[in-house]
């Protein structure tokens, strides 16, 4: 099957929203788990997976850096969403009428002030757009959803207002994978690369791997670090950097590193997203 691509979540969800604003013109595929949406690019139901790995709020998402190192994927692009949450209730509710508030924990821990201002009860659910299916099923004027404003449009809610997030800052970064690489040409300007590494298990190993990072003046946007097989002693590291994987100096870097290291897996070189370039720090 062609253009489609796969996401975690009930359609209506953020990463659902995130693949319909990246690829307009695909179908969007819905899996419960992020297993699921994997199997479904590996197993050629979907072509991509949008998977997300960070939010500006949340942080990262564990489940993304243990799952797709071994899954087979690669990193092919970048997505990143502002989050907009919407509160969302069936017809006839008002702001006067509700008394719960139904949600994805980390979405409720995001709209703390409008809960509070309208005394509404948090209402923890599996999913955003879980929720809005949720209280459309159910009806009624005393529960609504923070969700999404395509989960409303989906589902049939009326969207009582909108952007009721704490931060307006709120955005999720997504990683879209495939089951191969797409690099782009050499010398590709504004290109992101993404690494997965191991050190070997000696004193300053990390200090050493990344002194190559700096002395070829490659810059290192994220660099997360987790246990792998229960043992604490083995470390894997995910990485993201600006360059091309073919620039003279991150091939230098990536040279050193593999010195230093037990494993080094270049998952993808792909273009940067243009919001990068927009909220660059100094």
């Amino acid at each position: 099957m062609s253009n489609v691509i796969a996401f975690q979540g009930y359609p209506g969800a953020y990463s659902d929203l995130a693949c319909r604003k990246a690829y307009p013109a695909w179908q969007t595929l819905p899996c419960p788990s992020f297993e699921a949406a994997i199997e479904a690019v590996t197993s050629g139901q979907a072509q991509l997976a949008m998977l997300p790995c960070e939010n500006s709020l949340a942080g990262r998402v564990p489940d993304i850096h243990r799952l797709l190192p071994d899954s087979g994927l690669y990193v092919v692009g970048e997505h990143f969403e502002r989050v907009e949450h919407c509160l969302l209730a069936p017809a006839g509710a008002t702001l006067a009428t509700l008394k719960r508030a139904h949600s994805h924990p980390v979405a409720l821990g995001q709209v703390r002030n409008i809960l509070k201002r309208l005394n509404l009860q948090a209402v923890i659910e599996a999913d955003t757009a879980g929720a809005a299916e949720l209280i459309a099923q159910r009806g009624g004027i005393e529960d609504a959803a923070i969700a999404s404003e395509l989960a409303a449009e989906i589902y049939g809610l009326q969207i009582l207002q909108k952007n009721v997030e704490d931060a307006a800052h709120n955005t999720t970064r997504f990683y879209v994978c495939s089951t191969s690489p797409q690099t782009p040409p050499a010398r590709t300007p504004d290109c992101v690369t993404s690494f997965v590494f191991r050190v070997r298990n000696i004193p300053a190993a990390l200090y050493k791997a990344l002194g190559g990072f700096a002395t070829n003046r490659v810059n290192m946007t994220k660099l997360e670090s987790y246990m792998v097989d229960g043992e604490f002693t083995a470390t894997q590291f995910l990485a993201d950097v600006d360059g091309h994987r073919e620039d003279a100096d991150l091939e230098r870097a990536l040279d050193e590193l593999k010195f230093f290291c037990t494993q080094v897996r270049v998952l993808g070189t792909y273009p940067a997203h243009p919001y990068r370039r927009a909220h660059q720090g100094g």
